[in-house]
């Protein structure tokens, strides 16, 4: 999944320095295998805790690592990208992908009206040609 590009950098800086080879684990647990699900909670209620404000913190806004991947897919919803491209980068069907985020695409109907508009005033204008001499 594409992430913004100085976050991208770190990590690529970060994969450098620890000579990382594909299939590595970034982040191991004590005896080098994966993290346990108490640490991993216990590290993210901690930077949440850090970064959110208080309200912040008490909502449900990135309550666990995985509501980030709802949000982020959303967000690319909303923002009109291709549901096709979307569910690639996210490891789906565009059918699993819409049958779990169709409802929560919104704001989209301004813009959509718009180019409707503007595509019937193009098609107005090809049929008002002039009349011949």
């Amino acid at each position: 999944m594409p992430g913004p590009p100085p976050l991208t950098r770190r990590l690529r800086e970060y994969i450098r320095a620890e000579g990382l080879s594909p299939g590595d684990r970034m982040f191991s647990g004590k005896y080098g295998g994966i993290l346990s699900g108490s640490v991993t909670r216990r590290a993210w209620r901690g930077a949440r805790q850090a970064e959110l404000t208080g309200c912040g913190y008490q909502s449900p806004l990135g309550r666990r690592i995985y509501d980030i991947r709802h949000t982020r897919l959303t967000e690319w919803l909303n923002q009109g990208l291709p549901p096709a491209q979307i569910a690639y980068w996210a490891g789906n069907s565009v059918a699993v992908l819409l049958a779990f985020y169709a409802g929560c695409i919104e704001g989209q109907l301004p813009d959509l009206k718009r180019r409707m508009e503007a595509e019937m005033e193009a098609e107005e204008d090809l049929l008002e040609l002039p009349e011949p001499d």
